[in-house]
């Protein structure tokens, strides 16, 4: 069992910035790789971006490259998500998430376990 509690949402100004965290537990950890979904009303969810449990592979979607930052603190078990530049168009709740399996191409793939979401509100 994996357990992914996330925090960090609020409301920013477009152009401002947030940081999501998501603190994991669980005692098969190092066998996941964890990332960052979201869904805005009426939206398919996507993944956002993922990193492997070591930390050497990461993946953004393309609409966030440049601007969001995914790293994560092994000693900590937390996952952090920072958001720079934000848009409108990236209100949405926001899931972390942890998947055996990651790609290059599409990120987490399936994930097994799901925290229960933070919300990020972006104004114009």
């Amino acid at each position: 069992q994996v357990q992914l509690v996330e925090s960090g949402g609020g409301l920013a100004q477009a152009g401002g910035s947030l940081r999501l965290s998501c603190a994991a537990s669980g005692r098969t950890l190092s066998s996941y790789a964890l990332g960052w979904f979201r869904q805005a009303p009426g939206k398919a969810r996507e993944c956002v971006a993922t990193v492997s449990w070591t930390g050497a592979i990461k993946y953004y979607v393309d609409n966030v490259k440049g601007r969001f930052t995914i790293s994560k603190d092994n000693a900590k078990n937390v996952v952090y998500l920072q958001m720079d530049s934000l848009k409108p168009e990236d209100t949405a709740v926001y899931y972390c998430a942890a998947a055996r399996s990651l790609s290059t191409t599409v990120g987490l793939i399936s994930p097994s376990y799901w925290g229960q979401g933070t919300q990020v509100t972006v104004s114009a």
